[in-house]
């Protein structure tokens, strides 16, 4: 759904009808971000070293917590484990909601200890998310440092949820909780700041199950055998044909089964994820993953030598789906992140992904998804890495971004 800009049109500013960066205060907060470089990459690495896999964020949703609370900010968890702190502005029925992901991809038992290759910081998730977090820190802390009070009031969350399986859950409780008084949504989300996601890219999670009766690998030969299934199928739909055009993906994710390799199991299961530009393309998909399992199961009942010993039953069941959407072109929240480009020199390109933002855009919500600054690289990865030089680039450009959604109160006086 297109988002127009009459939704931030009344009572605030952007960069291109006054320049924020001419008020003291902004300048100052400016400032605030080459001067505590090293503070900002402690609190990256520190974070990253918290395991946080999607559902298990408590541990860095504490911590988080524990940092805001030593700015002074009003703070709070929700029952889904979102950090919320508050920088009150001038008007509190209006807000911005600036936002970074808590979890990781990873395993809870994976090593996430920080190594350091000369400027390079290398761990799981040091990038995704820890850049994000580490930046929505900053943020605050310079906005406090320099006693900057907004127009309106700005949200920082660090939200559950975003990976995998998490489907969007910690954004979605936030939208629902301040959906009547939420005016944008700034996401961040990894390193660069040569991008800007305005295009929500759609997706749907599927799980495959098939079941049957399970035997041993030689007295039982000739049974039906669900991992064989499971095989046929996969196989039919891999050779599913995909259009270039509009962008369209699938990706077998996850494959598990069996208890041992002289048993015919009695369960296996396959996760895929589906991923296009169109909605009827992800539902051709859709359906052909259900119709390429079907047939699988059938041929691999029709070639059973005994099939005295049970049957199979299948299942796909739907266990992700993020909504698409797009912001509009004319929209206040990108003439504020492109008035914050050219004020730093910076040039962006629009791209089209699924992050936090798909969930806002897909309500008519303003919305965008940026790089915190840095440059990083094997994302979702043990080779993980992120390098901090230049991040203040970053950390201006989405300062700015906020501030010239949310407007700066005047101080009183002047």
């Amino acid at each position: 759904m297109p988002i127009r800009s009459s939704a931030l049109s009344q009572g605030s500013r952007s960069l291109t009808s006054f320049s924020l960066a001419e008020q003291p205060q902004v300048r100052a907060a400016l400032d605030w971000f080459a001067k505590n470089l090293r503070w900002i990459n402690e609190q990256q690495a520190a974070l990253t070293e918290i395991p946080a896999p999607s559902f298990q964020e408590e541990k860095r949703s504490a911590a988080v917590k524990a940092l805001f609370v030593a700015e002074g900010l009003p703070v709070q968890t929700d029952k889904l484990g979102n950090v919320i702190a508050e920088l009150r502005g001038a008007n509190d029925k209006e807000c911005i909601l600036i936002a970074a992901h808590l979890d990781t991809v990873f395993p809870a038992d994976t090593d996430v200890k920080v190594q350091r290759e000369g400027d390079r910081l290398v761990a799981p998730g040091i990038s995704d998310n820890g850049t994000g977090l580490a930046a929505l820190l900053a943020i605050a802390r310079a906005l406090q440092a320099a006693k900057l009070r907004p127009q309106r009031t700005i949200l920082f969350a660090a939200n559950v949820g975003e990976e995998g399986e998490g489907n969007l859950r910690g954004m979605r409780a936030l939208i629902d909780a301040y959906r009547t008084k939420l005016r944008a949504v700034i996401v961040l989300d990894g390193s660069g700041t040569d991008h800007v996601t305005t295009k929500a890219l759609a997706s749907r999670r599927l799980e495959v199950t098939i079941s049957g009766p399970g035997g041993h690998s030689w007295s039982d030969f000739g049974m039906v055998n669900p991992i064989n299934a499971l095989v046929r199928g996969s196989v039919r739909f891999i050779n599913t044909k995909i259009p270039v055009s509009p962008r369209t993906t699938f990706n077998l994710g996850q494959v598990e089964g069996g208890t041992s390799v002289n048993s015919i199991p009695h369960e296996a299961k396959l996760k895929v994820d589906l991923r296009s530009e169109s909605e009827d393309e992800l539902v051709r998909l859709e359906t052909a993953l259900r119709d390429c399992m079907a047939t699988g199961v059938k041929d691999e009942m029709d070639n059973a030598r005994d099939r005295s010993k049970g049957k199979l039953d299948w299942k796909v069941d739907l266990i992700g789906s993020r909504p698409g959407g797009e912001l509009a072109a004319d929209s206040s929240l990108l003439a504020s992140l492109r008035a914050a480009d050219d004020f730093l020199e910076n040039q962006s390109r629009i791209e089209r992904s699924s992050t936090d933002a798909n969930i806002p855009l897909s309500l008519g919500i303003e919305a965008l998804a940026i790089g915190a600054g840095g440059n990083g690289g094997g994302a979702h990865s043990l080779q993980e890495w992120y390098e901090p030089a230049g991040r203040e680039l970053g950390l201006q450009r989405a300062m700015l971004t906020l501030l010239g959604v949310s407007g700066v109160a005047q101080e009183k006086g002047r």
